[in-house]
């Protein structure tokens, strides 16, 4: 099998995805072509040599619906005769993208793709295209559904995971995400987006808070809790999957959970002949990727049983590792994951992640990986590895080696 090497990561900022977000004017498929452009200009790629774009979006409907993939590349100014996919694992559809693209290369499907994802929250609302898990009585039922917030909490109350270690946690996500940008460690990968004037609309992540603190956090209501206890309330469906919970301890809120934020990214994948015929030098190999199936009601466990699992595969141990990018979607997940493996802290988003930065469902895994790269280049180390969990029970994870 052919070996899959990075070539380039790249993202936009991230903004509120709110109306008066900075980019709530970008549709979802000019944010994508733009990014496939800047692709195409930075490496300067002969995208007839690029055998698809695979391209990871979460709510796929209206301006987001219809192959998003293959209207990006139409709107781009990549070759008509280059394919596009549309796929969807929910928050990890960015970091599928790659695997997928990974995977194609090593098995000799094409020399090169590109990968990666979109979510323009502020104009698509999550949850928008009616997912059955949450609207289907005979599957929600089958599966004990509960919101993902409730999930995060079942997670907090089954492993004693306090309000304020959830709330340490966000202040740090937060210190970590300023120190950052002042210290410009995403000034390789962040690309303007600019307005057809080209003048920027936006350059930085725009949702952080960097004076966050733990007063300003513990003055803030638990958000699932009303959702969770007033009749019939989603902790009595929890309750009937854990009986051996007495209650859920309910400590999510907006403080230490994901943002809701607009935003788009991709990579360059490609085998070492892609690289040799057209000089690029690889940054990074694929080394593994793994994905898994969970239990659906506590539904964010994934990252767990996936590194357990690529681990395996890949005949590595946890001590093998050197730097982690787990996806903040709550407080609660990553601790559980820092709890499961007892790693260092100080090597698991050390550049802060989606609690200060913002979460774009479908970009998300594509960004983090990026990530997770240019720390590794900063830091001179070795190996990371990126997961995430997932909506209604998975979990998705990549190892890549620094070269």
């Amino acid at each position: 099998m052919s070996e899959a090497y990075i070539y380039d990561a790249l993202r936009t900022p991230r903004g509120k995805g709110r109306k008066d977000g900075s980019l709530n004017e970008v549709t979802s498929l000019r944010l994508s072509a733009e990014v496939l452009n800047a692709a195409k200009a930075r490496n300067d790629l002969d995208t007839q040599a690029i055998e698809d774009v695979i391209w990871g979006n979460v709510t796929q409907v209206g301006e987001q619906g219809g192959c998003l993939a293959r209207s990006a590349v139409l709107a781009s100014d990549f070759d008509e005769r280059v394919p596009g996919l549309s796929i969807n694992r929910f928050c990890a559809s960015g970091l599928e993208a790659v695997n997928l693209a990974a995977n194609q290369v090593r098995g000799g499907a094409g020399q090169a793709y590109i990968a990666g994802g979109v979510e323009m929250m502020s104009r698509v609302p999550m949850g928008s295209d009616g997912a059955a898990i949450a609207v289907d009585p005979s599957l929600a039922m089958k599966t004990y559904f509960v919101p993902q917030g409730i999930s995060a909490d079942i997670i907090a109350t089954e492993y004693g995971i306090s309000r304020d270690d959830v709330d340490a946690y966000a202040v740090e996500s937060q210190a970590r995400a300023a120190k950052a940008w002042e210290d410009g460690r995403f000034a390789k990968s962040v690309i303007p987006v600019r307005d057809i004037n080209g003048l920027p609309i936006l350059e930085r992540d725009e949702y952080m808070r960097p004076g966050t603190d733990m007063q300003a956090l513990g003055s803030l209501k638990p958000a699932f809790k009303d959702q969770g206890e007033v009749m019939p309330g989603f902790d009595a469906v929890a309750l009937l999957k854990y009986p051996h919970l007495e209650r859920i301890n309910h400590v999510h809120h907006a403080g230490n959970s994901s943002g809701i934020v607009d935003g788009a990214a991709a990579l360059l994948i490609g085998n070492k002949d892609f690289g040799d015929k057209y000089g690029l030098t690889p940054r990074a190999r694929i080394r593994a990727t793994a994905k898994i199936g969970t239990d659906p009601t506590i539904m964010l466990t994934g990252p767990v049983p996936v590194t357990e699992k690529i681990l395996a595969e890949s005949g590595m141990s946890i001590s093998d590792i050197d730097l982690f990018e787990v996806n903040e979607a709550f407080s609660a997940v990553v601790l559980r994951f820092v709890q499961a493996f007892d790693v260092d802290h100080d090597k698991v988003n050390v550049n802060g992640g989606a609690i200060a930065m913002g979460h774009p469902l479908g970009a998300t895994g594509a960004m983090i990986l990026g990530t997770a790269l240019d720390e590794l280049e900063r830091s001179g180390k070795g190996t990371a590895l990126t997961t995430l969990c997932v909506a209604s029970g998975m979990g998705a994870a990549t190892i890549i080696e620094r070269i």
